[in-house]
């Protein structure tokens, strides 16, 4: 299937790696002009190459995201090499600090800072733009626990928030022809990620894991979550807009 993505301007924060590393290559791949951008100077350079060595046109830029400032350039740097931004995927985020109630206010105010603020700042940034070329998706990156509960409970709390904001621009932007989605993703395994860490630690409590709540028998790959990123990107999706889809292997318990 043409997706129809040749040629269009394609931002992918927090793509050195995993999940975000495999949604750039997606995009690339269907012929986006893709930007990845991290922290790590290394990682975006293996991912540069990587993807150039497939056929994909690819910017790599080193930028903190968690800063205004890393947002702002890591944009205008795309803008001046390959033009305005048709499509945004908001994934950089991840989980710091106390996993409980007891979570200080440093810890509450780190997680909102990788995840939700970063997203909005680059939305807010491209926004006016798509609204007036009339075209531009953009795609949130949230998680299964910000549709139930689960998991940290910043990160649960965030995750459920980057949703709501997903909702409300997705309404607010739909009369002028942008569309805003989200995708939840249950666990993903990928080298040097978090559940490929506690398999390395105890794979036995991890196999139980995977018999206890993961009915597919498996854990899910990056690639997996992009090629459904990488549709929700494209005029083929036209009429999708204010959603957020599964991409777990029927983890997720909730019933909405």
């Amino acid at each position: 299937m043409d997706l129809g993505l040749s040629g269009r301007v394609a931002v992918v924060t927090g793509s050195s790696r995993g999940i975000g590393r495999a949604i750039a290559r997606g995009l690339a791949l269907e012929g986006c002009r893709v930007t990845v951008c991290a922290r790590n100077g290394e990682d975006v350079d293996a991912t540069v190459r990587a993807i150039r060595a497939e056929g994909g046109t690819v910017l790599g830029v080193v930028a903190d995201l968690t800063s205004a400032e890393g947002v702002q350039g890591a944009l205008d740097a795309t803008i001046k090499a390959h033009g305005p931004i048709d499509i945004l995927v908001n994934n950089v985020g991840g989980s710091r600090g106390a996993t409980t109630w007891e979570a200080t206010d440093a810890d509450w105010e780190t997680v909102f800072a990788l995840n939700l603020t970063p997203a909005i700042r680059a939305s807010r940034a491209v926004v006016p733009e798509m609204i007036a070329r009339r075209r531009g998706a953009i795609v949130f990156i949230s998680s299964i626990y910000g549709r139930e509960s689960g998991g940290p409970v910043t990160y649960n709390a965030v995750k459920a928030a980057e949703l709501a904001t997903a909702k409300q621009m997705a309404r607010q932007l739909a009369p002028h022809g942008v569309r805003v989605n989200a995708v939840a993703p249950g666990s993903v395994v990928f080298p040097g990620g978090s559940w490929q860490r506690r398999i390395d630690v105890d794979p036995e409590a991890m196999r139980r894991f995977v018999a206890a709540d993961l009915p597919m028998g498996r854990f899910g790959s990056p690639e997996e979550i992009a090629s459904v990123v990488t549709f929700l990107c494209s005029d083929r999706a036209s009429l999708v807009t204010g959603a957020c889809i599964n991409v777990d292997g029927g983890q997720s318990r909730s019933n909405i």
